[in-house]
Formats: C-alpha cells, sequence, structure tokens
C-alpha cells in the first residue's frame, strides 16, 4: 500500500498572492492595488476585517493603494520600486491603516505582513 501526502499550503504557497487588512477604523471601499503590474480591484473591508487572496505577478514590500473613506478618495503612491526586491512567491497581507488626515496622500500606511 502505498500512502501520499499534500500539504494544501504548496498548492496555495505556488503562486504570489496577496490580501488586504483594515486596521483602521474606517470603512474602506473601491479599493485599487497596483504592485507595478496594473490595477487589481479588491472587495470593501470593514474595519479590522480582511479580502480574500489575490493573485499578482510581481509585488513589492509596498504598492499603489488608491481607496475611498466616506466618499473621499485616498492614495498611497510609491515613487518607484527602483533598489527594491520582488516578493518571493507566497502568502502576504498588505496591512492598510487611516490616520485622522485629511490631506489625499497623507491619511494611508501600509505594512506588508508575510504569512
Amino acid at each position: 500500500m502505498l500512502i501520499s501526502c499534500s500539504n494544501n499550503d504548496d498548492n496555495i504557497t505556488s503562486e504570489l498572492n496577496i490580501r488586504l487588512s483594515n486596521v483602521s477604523q474606517y470603512d474602506f471601499q473601491n479599493i485599487v492595488v497596483n504592485t507595478s503590474t496594473g490595477n487589481t480591484a479588491f472587495e470593501n473591508i470593514s474595519p479590522q476585517e480582511m479580502t480574500s487572496y489575490k493573485t499578482f505577478k510581481t509585488a513589492y514590500r509596498y504598492a499603489y493603494v488608491k481607496l475611498e473613506i466616506d466618499g473621499e478618495t485616498y492614495t498611497l503612491q510609491p515613487s518607484d520600486y527602483v533598489g527594491e526586491t520582488p516578493l518571493k512567491k507566497g502568502n502576504y497581507t498588505y496591512q492598510i491603516d487611516a490616520n485622522d488626515s485629511q490631506e489625499q496622500y497623507e491619511k494611508l500606511t501600509l505594512t506588508l505582513i508575510k504569512e
């Protein structure tokens, strides 16, 4: 008799998967993320919740993020990815927080978490 075991995590980590986590007190709507290979839309996220994973061809420890809070648009805008190393295949979370600033480019922060 031959027994084979497989680890389900191997299937998940054979690609570069990223999800978003909202660690703020605000609802995030109309979310778009660009990791350098084009825009990817994510579902809306309530405070303290996460999205499902999406697969990316290339990503870095930070990304372009545009989202709405209470009808106002806020953006995280990287200047470039020069000198950055692409993330290896695996599961990651972009943890997004929002402070009390009303400035479009100062309200959001992003932290990368390796799963």
